[in-house]
This record gives structure tokens, sequence and C-alpha cells, in this order.
């Protein structure tokens, strides 16, 4: 290899270093928070409903520039959009951890929640024109893919560190860690004055489809059941964490560690979800991936977690992430399947939308319940109903029995 190639090489490991970076980034701030939220409800004295908004406004953030993150893209570049946003990420976490009252905190939340809708999608578009369309092009896919997975749990574990200090750190710990990403992607993110819409997009691809087809249907099913699958996910997480460090006075590194099972096993599985979808296809995984978390509410219901970490909670925590295991690759092929080529640009954000909208609902309501009654059941009863329409949402997709993802002439 010569000094040249050399030298491009590490160009290209450093640019996938820092887009995957802030992707963790991203990824970190729900288990960031969960850990958390019972030292921040304390010290400020706030309810569960009020304190549930530090994660549902984030969900609410998040959805809300989803759609807009494209058109912001082609007016003002990829590059100028994505900076912006993670200065405006820097800032907002500055803010929330010098906060003395819930409403900078929430507000702060939804700030971060926005810049972090246009950091995570455009990031994998960066991707799309700086790496050569081929194995180049899959390998930084699937590393930026890897290191959002384990955003979740490298979340959980630095919260739980960090709380020892105080829960300001948690707010305070993201704002120098995005600055050095972004000084450094600077350097190496490659400029780009606008967004050339592709080629599929223009007058030479055709007329769109007349009214509601099965693609919409499809779509709309996939949207339902990642919205399920996220939104019960949160919901449970949330009561969880209140119940260990709540009623059952575990540290917050103690409850931390022990939600691990909820969220390592698809960190640990991602590399392999793509040849497990070519296998098995995605109809047959998303209905699995929807069944297995269901088993868990209506376990959970049944017996509701208690200090009987091996007995009663852990075989929760087991369905639940074998639930993200099955169906997460899944339903995202399924998303940008179910459309043709010149309508994902618009789709696939709507999809992504929906997964936040989830938890926009359900976790309020989950606060709501376990504010409402001294008795878990109820709240977990209302997260297995939501996981039902789930499973509903994916069944009709189990007639397309063919392995790999859905045909460009039959929508599964």
């Amino acid at each position: 290899m010569t000094t040249t190639e050399r030298a491009s090489a590490g160009h290209t490991w450093a640019l996938l270093l820092v887009l995957s970076g802030n992707m963790v980034l991203d990824a970190t701030e729900v288990s960031l928070v969960l850990v958390a939220l019972p030292a921040i409800g304390n010290d400020l004295g706030l309810s569960l409903l009020t304190v549930q908004g530090l994660m549902s406004g984030f969900a609410l953030g998040f959805a809300a520039l989803l759609t807009t993150g494209p058109r912001l893209a082609a007016r003002f570049g990829r590059r100028r959009v994505y900076f912006a946003a993670m200065l405006g990420f820097a800032l907002a976490s500055v803010a929330g951890g010098l906060a003395d009252g819930p409403a900078l905190l929430i507000a702060t939340r939804v700030v971060k929640g926005a810049c972090a809708a246009l950091t995570a999608p455009m990031g994998l578009a960066i991707i799309g024109t700086a790496y050569p369309e081929g194995p180049e092009r899959r390998r930084a896919v699937s590393v930026y893919s890897a290191f959002g997975a384990a955003g979740f749990t490298a979340g959980l574990l630095v919260s739980g560190a960090l709380l020892e200090a105080g829960w300001r750190w948690i707010f305070l710990l993201p704002a120098p860690v995005t600055l050095v990403l972004l000084l450094w992607g600077l350097r190496l993110v490659p400029h780009e004055a606008t967004v050339r819409p592709p080629a599929s997009a223009s007058d030479r691809a055709g007329p769109p489809a007349p009214g509601p087809s099965g693609r919409d249907r499809v779509l709309l099913r996939t949207g339902l059941g990642a919205a399920t699958l996220n939104g019960t996910y949160q919901g449970l997480l949330f009561l969880l964490t209140f119940q260990m460090q709540g009623r059952l006075a575990l540290s917050p590194w103690t409850s931390a560690l022990a939600l691990l099972p909820a969220c390592v096993p698809l960190a640990v599985s991602v590399p392999f979800a793509g040849s497990l979808v070519r296998r098995h296809g995605t109809g047959r995984l998303i209905a699995l991936g929807a069944a297995a978390p269901l088993l868990g509410y209506l376990l959970a219901v049944w017996r509701p977690p208690s200090d009987a970490y091996l007995t009663r909670t852990l075989p929760v925590l087991l369905l639940v992430g074998a639930g993200f295991v099955l169906s997460f690759a899944a339903l995202n092929m399924r998303a940008a399947g179910s459309v043709p080529p010149s309508r994902r640009a618009t789709a696939i954000p709507l999809y992504q939308m929906a997964v936040q909208l989830g938890a926009v609902l359900l976790l309020p309501l989950t606060a709501w319940l376990l504010t409402a009654s001294d008795d878990r059941r109820p709240a977990l009863a209302v997260l297995a109903v939501a996981a039902a329409a789930g499973l509903a949402a994916a069944l009709p997709g189990l007639r397309d029995g063919r392995p790999g993802p859905p045909s460009r002439k039959e929508p599964a």
C-alpha cells in the first residue's frame, strides 16, 4: 500500500469514527437519562408524570424534525445542517446540566431530540455519498449501525457510573464529546452544496401510483409494529427503573446492570441481522419479534417484577430483548422495501416518526397509571395491549413466507 493509499484509508476510517461517534451520542440519550430519572425527580421534587417528560420530550423532538431534515439538507447542504445540529446538541446539553427547573430541563430534551433527528439519518446519508457503492459502503453502514445499537447499552453503564457524582453530569458529559467530534468532523466530512434528488425521483421515473396501495398499507402496519415495539420497551424500562431504585432501593449502577439483558442482545446481534433476514424473511421475523415482547408483558402482568430478579424480572427483559433481535432490522428493511425508490425519501422519515411517537404516547400513559395506583398491573396491562396491537399488525406479513426482504412486485 502506497503512502497516498494509506492516507486515504486513514481518512476513510477517521470519517466513519466521527459519524459513528455522533450516532452513539444520539443513541445514548434515552438510556443516559433513564437511570437518572429517580435522582432527578427526588432532587427537583418532580412527579412521575413530569419526570417522564425527559424521555418523551426527547422522542417528541426527534419525531418533529424527521420530515424536515431532508428539506433543510436540500436547501443548506447536509454538511451545514449536520454541524449546526451537533452544535445545538452541545449547547442544549450544557443548558440541561445547568437547569434548575423542569420546564427548561424538558425543553433542552426536546431540542436535543430535534438535533438527533437531523444528525442520525444525515450521518447515514453522508456515508452514502462519501463511500463508493459496494463492500466499502456496506461495511461503513454496518459499523455505523453497530455503534448505534451499542449506544443504548453504553448509556446505561455511563449513567450508572456518573450518577455517583450527581445527575447534572449526565446532561453535561455529551457537550465536550460532541464539540470534539464537531471540530474533528469539520476537517473530514466532505463538502456538499446541495443534496441532489435520486435519479429515480425525476419525471422520467413515471407518474406515482394513484390512491392508497397495498404498499401503503404495508408501510402503515410496519410503522405501527415499530411504534409499539419502541413505546412498550421504553415504558417497561421506565417502570422497572423506578421500581428498582424506589421500592427495592437499588443503586443506579446496580439497576443499570439489571437492565442490560434488554439491550445487550441487540447490540451483539446487529452484525448478523442481514443474514438472519435473508434466511427467514421479514414477515416471520417481525411476527416473532412482536410475539416475544407480548409474552414478556403478559408474564409481567401475571407475575409482576419484584426482588426475585432471576425468576420475575429477567425473563421479561430477555423476551423484550429477543423482540428487538428478531424484528429490529426486519422492520427497517420492510419499511424501505414497502415503497418504490421514488417515495422513500418521504416515506422512511414517516416510518421513523412513528417509531418515536410510540414512546411519546406510551411513556406518559405508563407514568400516569403508576401514579394513579400502587399496583403496577394496570400499567403493565396497557403495555401488553399495545404489544398485542403490534402483533396484530405483524400477522398479515406472514402471508409472504419467502425468505429475504420483500420483493419489488409484491409487498409483503
